[in-house]
């Protein structure tokens, strides 16, 4: 159920509606997220612009979508999960066993496994990590520009999973639902 409206693109005006095209652009569509974070422009700009600077840092897509499964699954956000569950296996092309490992912020990759368990932890603390647990992610073979792009990507996602779970954001993706996993 949406506590915020969505704005529809077709009668929108003023700067949400200069935003829309930007966000087909990004996205092939404008999914409901946009719609709903469009309430205030400056939010979906600020939005667009930390996602598209993020997107042309050095993490790469697939480890930048593992990062939004474990923090939507640890924050318990069901639009997100879902969100990132159909970009993870419709582009990345992830396998139904790595999505399940990546929302359990683990991997068969210990490089990636290491960036997992860092993300949630940044999620977790609020960014007040140890000096051992961000030694632990630079023996895992991160630079000091991944770690910082890591921490980006945990805020960007805690962003996205707090808007729409307070917004009530209607899921326009196959339904994930936090905690329910193939066993």
């Amino acid at each position: 159920m949406n506590r915020l409206p969505t704005v529809d693109p077709a009668t929108a005006t003023g700067p949400a509606a200069a935003l829309f095209p930007a966000v087909k652009a990004v996205f092939g569509a404008i999914p409901n997220f946009a719609k709903s974070m469009a309430n205030s422009p400056a939010l979906l700009k600020g939005y667009l612009d930390l996602f598209g600077a993020l997107s042309a840092g050095v993490l790469p897509y697939v480890l930048r979508e593992k990062i939004a499964l474990a923090i939507a699954e640890a924050n318990a956000c069901t639009y997100c999960l879902s969100a990132h569950s159909y970009l993870a296996h419709n582009v990345a092309n992830l396998p139904g066993r790595e999505i399940e490992a990546a929302r359990r912020a683990t991997s068969g990759d210990q490089r990636t496994a290491a960036a997992l368990r860092f993300a949630v932890l940044v999620n977790s603390t609020r960014g007040n990590v140890a000096d051992a647990e961000v030694a632990v992610v630079r023996r895992a073979g991160f630079s000091d520009e991944e770690i910082a792009e890591i921490a980006a990507h945990v805020a960007l996602n805690t962003l996205t999973n707090s808007f729409n779970s307070l917004a009530g954001v209607e899921v326009d993706f196959p339904v994930v639902t936090p905690g329910s996993f193939d066993e």
